[in-house]
């Protein structure tokens, strides 16, 4: 599989790329911005890691620009930690924020987490589900209501809630989700698992504040109500 690297910083660039091939990848080396567009068209990326902090244009601009056209999926570097830069790089379609430095097995961990979400079935779901006054279309990414109204995600978002609707009534733990719907089960990430429902009350239910539907159980996790 080719992973696309892309980052100013050329020893990390190495660093990575070695990793990368020795775990059996093909790597693509980006080192500026202007660059990276047409390496993805070129070069058709099963996986991009992105570093945020780039002169003339941010990763998180860069990645704005390729989901315009392609879901292909990203993992943001960045030597910045703050939940602020990480809730960005979610909410605009990045798969993962990696922080610098990172040892080379969870880079591994990470790119083999996300390539593994985006080719299982189960994490790909092919057929509709319904709930109550709620439908899932699996094909276009989108719920849809009795009502007409028709909501489209992202296919991080889409996996999520076809994994809570799936399991409707169930109590999910953070670490049952992140397991599931990210591929991985790391407990320091449970803040992506909040981002993520965040995102999908907002889009979903009538009153985000007041969720019907995608409910927090206290001290245990996220359960989906018909």
């Amino acid at each position: 599989m080719r992973i696309l690297v892309a980052d100013d910083d050329i020893p990390s660039v190495r660093l990575s790329s070695f990793v990368l091939e020795e775990a059996g990848y093909e790597v693509v080396k980006i080192y500026d911005a202007q660059g990276i567009l047409q390496a993805v068209e070129q070069n058709n990326p099963d996986l991009i890691l992105l570093d945020v902090m780039m002169p003339k244009s941010s990763g998180f601009d860069i990645c704005r620009q390729i989901r315009r056209t392609s879901d292909v999926p990203i993992i943001f570097l960045s030597g910045r930690s703050q939940l602020q830069d990480r809730v960005m790089g979610l909410q605009i379609g990045g798969d993962d924020y990696l922080v610098k430095p990172y040892e080379p097995s969870e880079l591994i961990a990470r790119v083999e987490a996300v390539l593994r979400r985006r080719s299982s079935d189960i994490l790909n779901p092919s057929s509709r589900l319904t709930q109550g006054d709620l439908t899932l279309d699996p094909v276009e990414h989108k719920v849809l209501f009795a009502d007409g109204r028709a909501v489209e995600l992202t296919p991080l978002e889409f996996r999520l809630i076809y994994y809570l609707v799936k399991n409707a009534g169930r109590v999910l733990s953070v670490s049952q989700i992140l397991s599931k719907v990210w591929g991985y089960d790391y407990e320091g990430e449970s803040n992506l698992v909040a981002v993520y429902i965040r995102r999908l009350r907002s889009k979903i239910e009538k009153d985000s504040e007041h969720p019907r539907h995608v409910i927090t159980v206290r001290n245990l996790g996220y359960k989906f109500e018909v």
